[in-house]
């Protein structure tokens, strides 16, 4: 008799249903599969500046500060907000719909 706990785990493909919708490329699945690369390996710093690079050229900048965060979006607008607000600057905050509404 087979335990039924000890089965693998195979759901089905699924649909991204955060904005968009997208669905996710099986190149992605498969990469997510390998093994996790640790924040201080020095090949995770080769690829952390790789990806940098990419993205000052995706944003045609050369600010060394251009670089991924790993977050939602209302993390990201979080992070804009605290990076470019000083203490007594004035802001206008719009609520418009599910993802407007921070």
């Amino acid at each position: 008799m087979t335990n039924a706990y000890l089965q693998e785990f195979q759901p089905p493909p699924r649909i991204l249903l955060g904005p968009g919708p997208s669905s996710v490329h099986p190149r992605v699945l498969q990469a997510m599969t390998l093994p996790i690369l640790g924040h201080l390996d020095p090949l995770f710093f080769k690829v952390m500046d790789e990806v940098c690079e990419m993205l000052r050229e995706v944003y045609n900048t050369s600010n060394f500060m251009t670089m991924p965060l790993s977050s939602t979006g209302t993390g990201a607008m979080e992070a804009a907000c605290a990076n470019i607000l000083e203490r007594g600057d004035i802001a206008v905050v719009c609520r418009n719909g599910f993802f407007g509404d921070r």
